[in-house]
C-alpha cells in the first residue's frame, strides 16, 4: 500500500519552515516523519502526516506551493545490516530509490523507512515475496 507524501517547496528563508509547521498546527495535523533538503536558494521539505489531505488544503490556502507523491513505508529490523539487506533485495531486483528517510516508531524495536520508488507495483511484489513487511497509512496515522 502506498503512503501519501506531502512534498513542500520552500524558499530558502528565515521563519519559512515555522510557518509550515504552524499551518499545520492550526489545521489539527499531526507530523509523523519529515525531511528537508535544500539548496542556496530553495528547500523541499517532505513530510509523512496524519491527513494527508487536510495538510494540503491548508497548506495551499496558506499559500504554499505543495503536493502529494506516493511512497512506501516499509518496516527495517532496527539493528546493523537491517537496510542493507533490504537495498540489496531492491538491487539485485532493479528496484531504482530516489530517495528515502527514516524515522524510529517508539513503540517497537523497528524503524520505519519512506521510500520513494519508481515502480510501486514491481517493489510491493519483490519486498512481499522476500518477507519485508510494508507499513500502511492506517499504521503510520496512529503512531
Amino acid at each position: 500500500m502506498n503512503i501519501k507524501q506531502i512534498a513542500v517547496f520552500l524558499e530558502n528563508k528565515k521563519g519559512r519552515l515555522a510557518e509550515v509547521t504552524r499551518a499545520l498546527a492550526s489545521a489539527g495535523v499531526n507530523i509523523r516523519a519529515l525531511s528537508l533538503a535544500e539548496t542556496t536558494d530553495f528547500g523541499i521539505l517532505r513530510l509523512i502526516v496524519n491527513d494527508p489531505d487536510q495538510a494540503l488544503a491548508s497548506l495551499k490556502t496558506s499559500g504554499f506551493v505543495a503536493q502529494v507523491t506516493d511512497v512506501i513505508a516499509i518496516e527495517v529490523e532496527d539493528k546493523p545490516g537491517g537496510l542493507a539487506r533490504i537495498l540489496e533485495v531492491c538491487n539485485k531486483n532493479d528496484i531504482n530509490i530516489e530517495y528515502m528517510y527514516a524515522f524510529v516508531e517508539k513503540r517497537v524495536s523497528n524503524a520505519i523507512v519512506i521510500f520513494k520508488i519508481d515502480d510501486h507495483e514491481q517493489a510491493h511484489r519483490v519486498l512481499k515475496e522476500n518477507g519485508i513487511p510494508i507499513v500502511t497509512s492506517d499504521v503510520l496515522k496512529n503512531l
